[in-house]
C-alpha cells in the first residue's frame, strides 16, 4: 500500500494559503460569525448578463455540449486572435498560434509539463502565484528564485545574474504581478528578454491580468518586446476579462513549433473545454471596447475607494497598478506582529479575510504586507472598513 512518503514532491509542500484562509473563515461562520471576505479574487459585481445569456442560449444546442476540437472552436481562436491585435497590437495566427485551455492554471500545467525535463532550471519571481512552484516541481524542474520586495517589487540586472545560468531553459514570468499588484512597463521586459536571449531560455508569461490595469497604464506584452516572439508562450484568461472566474476558459499563444508541443500537453490533461463557453466566450470578445473601458473604471472607482478608506485608518498602503489586488505594508509602523498572525487576528476579531503576502514566499519571505481583494461592491468595502478601523490600535 502506498504511502505518504511515496509523494514527497507534493507532500513536502506547504499548506495552500488559502484553504488556511478557508478554514479559518468555516470555523467563524460556524459560531454564526459574519465574515467579510477580500481573500480570494472573486469579484462580487453584476454578471455580465448579455454573455451569460448567450451561453444559456448556446446550451440548449446538443452540438454545443459535445467534444470540440482540441486546441478550441476555431471562432474563439479567430476571435482571440482580433481581440489581441486589436487590443495590444499583438498579431497571431488563429489557426497555428492560439490555444483554449480549461483555465490559465491548465495552460500553467501544460507549458511546465511540455517544456520542462527533470534537472532543468526555472527562474520564478516571488511572491509567486501559488500554482507556479508545485507545477515545477512536479515537472522536475530546479527552481531559481528572484526575491522581490517592497514598496516597487523591481527586480535588477544583479539579481537576473544570479538566477540565471546555462542550464536555465523556462522563466515563468506573472505580469501584472499578483499578488502585489505591480504592472511591469518596457524597461524592465527589455532587461529580462535580455537574459532569456543571452542563455537561450523560453519565458511563459502568465498574463491573466492584462486587462486590469489602472490610471492610463498600457500592458506590454513579452510578445511585443523585440527579439521574444519567438520564445514567448503568452497565458489569458476569460475569467479575469469578464469577471466569471468559475468559467475557467483560458486561452495559450505561443510560435507554431512551441504550440505543438503545448497542444500534446494539453490533449492528455484536458483535451478541451466545454464548447457551450467558448461560444459565449466568443461572443463577448466581440463587445465594443467602451464595454472594457468600463470594467476597468469601475474597478478603479472601487480601488480608490478602499484605498482611501484604508489611508484614513492609517494603513500604509501600497501601489496598486492592476489586478482586483491592493496590499498594506505593516513595516512603516513598527507593529509586533507578522502579516499572517495579522490576518488571523483580523478573521478572529475584526470578521475580514485577507492574505498575508508572506504565504506567497517558497523561502525568505517578506513578512509585513497584507492582500485585499477589492473587487467588492461599496457597501461590501465600506463595511470592513468599519470593522478595520480599530485593528491597527489592536496590533500596537
Amino acid at each position: 500500500m502506498n504511502t505518504p512518503n511515496q509523494f514527497h514532491r507534493i507532500s513536502r509542500l506547504p499548506p495552500y494559503v488559502f484553504e488556511q484562509v478557508n478554514k479559518l473563515k468555516a470555523e467563524a461562520r460556524a459560531r454564526g460569525e459574519d465574515i467579510i471576505d477580500f481573500g480570494m479574487g472573486n469579484p462580487d459585481m453584476p454578471t455580465p448578463k448579455h454573455i451569460v445569456d448567450k451561453l444559456i442560449e448556446t446550451a440548449r444546442d446538443p452540438r454545443a455540449n459535445r467534444y470540440s476540437a482540441s486546441r478550441g472552436i476555431k471562432g474563439l481562436r479567430r476571435a482571440m486572435a482580433a481581440y489581441y491585435q486589436r487590443r495590444f497590437g499583438v498579431t497571431l495566427d488563429p489557426d497555428t498560434e492560439v490555444m483554449i485551455t480549461s483555465g490559465a492554471t491548465e495552460a500553467l500545467a501544460g507549458a511546465m509539463l511540455a517544456l520542462i525535463e527533470p534537472g532543468d532550471e526555472v527562474v520564478l519571481f516571488q511572491p509567486l502565484y501559488d500554482a507556479y512552484l508545485p507545477l515545477v516541481l512536479r515537472a522536475g524542474g530546479v527552481p531559481k528564485l528572484v526575491r522581490l520586495k517592497p514598496p516597487d517589487w523591481r527586480f535588477d540586472e544583479e539579481m537576473l545574474s544570479r538566477a540565471f545560468s546555462p542550464r536555465t531553459k523556462v522563466v515563468l514570468f506573472n505580469n501584472p504581478l499578483n499578488p502585489t499588484a505591480t504592472v511591469y512597463g518596457e524597461d524592465q521586459l527589455s532587461l529580462l528578454a535580455h537574459f532569456c536571449m543571452a542563455h537561450n531560455s523560453i519565458v511563459v508569461c502568465d498574463e491573466v491580468w492584462e486587462h486590469v490595469v489602472f490610471d492610463g497604464r498600457r500592458h506590454v506584452s513579452m510578445f511585443a518586446v523585440p527579439g521574444m516572439r519567438s520564445r514567448t508562450v503568452k497565458i489569458g484568461s476569460a475569467g479575469k476579462i469578464f469577471s466569471l472566474t468559475g468559467w475557467k476558459v483560458g486561452f495559450v499563444c505561443a510560435a507554431p513549433e512551441i504550440l505543438r508541443v503545448l497542444a500534446k500537453a494539453h490533449q492528455y490533461i484536458t483535451f478541451t473545454t466545454p464548447p457551450n463557453l467558448q461560444t459565449a466566450v466568443t461572443y463577448g470578445l466581440g463587445k465594443d471596447d467602451s464595454y472594457f473601458e468600463g470594467m476597468r473604471r469601475d474597478l478603479a472607482r472601487s480601488r480608490d475607494r478602499f484605498t482611501k478608506g484604508l489611508k484614513q485608518i492609517g494603513f500604509p498602503v501600497l501601489e496598486s497598478q492592476g489586478t482586483y489586488f491592493v496590499s498594506v505594508d505593516l513595516a512603516p509602523l513598527g507593529l509586533n506582529i507578522d502579516d499572517e498572525s495579522f490576518c488571523k487576528r483580523l478573521v478572529a476579531e475584526h470578521k475580514v479575510a485577507a492574505i498575508p503576502v508572506s504565504a506567497f514566499y517558497a523561502e525568505d519571505p517578506v513578512k509585513s504586507v497584507v492582500r485585499f481583494c477589492f473587487a467588492k461592491k461599496d457597501a461590501t468595502l465600506d463595511g470592513a472598513l468599519e470593522r478595520l478601523a480599530g485593528a491597527l490600535a489592536r496590533s500596537a
